[in-house]
């Protein structure tokens, strides 16, 4: 079994001991033992069940912790099992989904415990190789399973796991996509062969709660004597990140048509934000000066490096007409059973409130 590059992790085969010039022992046996006492209490790490640590890592991917905490419940609650997320229908997914964002992250998932149910007769793949082959499941996802859940010496890269392995090793070169390769070398070598999951952990609570990204709190933490940023006093300027792409402003018109209680809504398509997910249609300047239409509001959101600031303008119709494709008409109380884009939410507040 090869991971992060030429780095094997089957087995209990010897790792290098002094990694980036770390040295491996030491790192291992400080952070477990302040893991054991300093471990953050979270729903999902009461089970060792495959599908609960592959759930709550999904919905980990560019979420806060505290934020999954409420949906990783109500979520496993409806979807004990991973047989129960493969016979649910899409759109109740999605519904579950609503306020975790990245609703991509849900459709893979549903796709993998299909894929899991059907093709390995609800058992998770217990290689690295096989974890890899469900859709959505990465290089970081894959090594959390099969570490936290399976006891495979599998290391991981994320957000608070890069930032420490960076500053131990003093790594001052950019971090982030194929800057991550000497951070993935570094992390296969510290890795525990025989509590690897713990110490995955370990390495993201300790990122999350002392190595922070800023003002991080050296002073309590286990691993500042064998810091090779705190020791050259350059923890302020690791891990070095790519400056971030400047958000694009957009503006655009929501058109409410609406007939006594029940509204127009349509379904995004395939390759749009929100991809399957129920919004009201935009319509371009020309169309909403044509509309007859009042203006009811203005909701704004952030997506993909974009700003968007939406005009909501309202239009009442005497009949009912024929929806277009992909569209439907729904009483506005039962606005609240659809799986909505985040703007098509806020608008259906203002709905609520007019």
């Amino acid at each position: 079994m090869r991971v992060a590059g030429k780095l094997a992790v089957a087995g209990r085969s010897a790792a290098p001991q002094r990694p980036g010039g770390i040295d491996a022992a030491a790192v291992r046996r400080r952070l477990l033992a302040w893991y054991t006492r300093a471990r953050r209490d979270l729903p999902w790490r009461g089970s060792r069940d495959p599908y609960l640590v592959w759930v709550s890592e999904v919905m980990l991917q560019q979420t806060q912790v505290e934020r999954v905490r409420e949906f990783f419940l109500r979520f496993t609650r409806r979807f004990p099992t991973v047989a129960a997320l493969a016979a649910a229908r899409e759109d109740e997914v999605l519904r579950l989904w609503e306020g975790l964002g990245y609703y991509r992250r849900a459709r893979q998932l549903h796709a993998a415990a299909r894929l899991v149910v059907a093709d390995h007769g609800g058992e998770f793949p217990r290689t690295l190789e096989g974890l890899r082959g469900l859709p959505g499941v990465g290089r970081y996802t894959a090594g959390a399973i099969a570490s936290i859940a399976l006891d495979v010496p599998a290391p991981i890269v994320e957000a608070n796991s890069r930032r420490v392995i960076a500053r131990l090793a003093g790594h001052d070169r950019p971090v982030g996509g194929a800057g991550d390769e000497p951070i993935w070398e570094i992390a296969a070598a510290l890795v525990s062969r025989t509590a690897p999951g713990s110490f995955n952990q370990a390495l993201m609570d300790l990122g999350a709660l002392v190595c922070t990204p800023d003002r991080p709190l050296c002073g309590r933490c286990p691993l500042q004597a064998l810091c090779a940023a705190q020791c050259s006093g350059r923890v302020a300027v690791i891990p070095v990140m790519v400056a971030a792409r400047p958000a694009r402003k957009i503006r655009e018109r929501a058109l409410v048509t609406r007939h006594g209680d029940r509204v127009l809504v349509e379904r995004r398509g395939p390759g749009a934000w929100w991809e399957g997910l129920w919004d009201f249609p935009r319509v371009a300047p020309a169309e909403a000066k044509t509309a007859e239409a009042r203006r009811l509001g203005v909701v704004t959101y952030t997506v993909t490096h974009h700003k968007v600031t939406c005009g909501v303008l309202e239009r009442r119709v005497r009949r009912v007409t024929k929806p277009g494709p992909g569209q439907r008409w729904v009483a506005i109380g039962r606005l609240g059973s659809l799986a909505m884009t985040a703007p098509g939410r806020r608008i259906a507040a203002l709905l609520a409130r007019d």
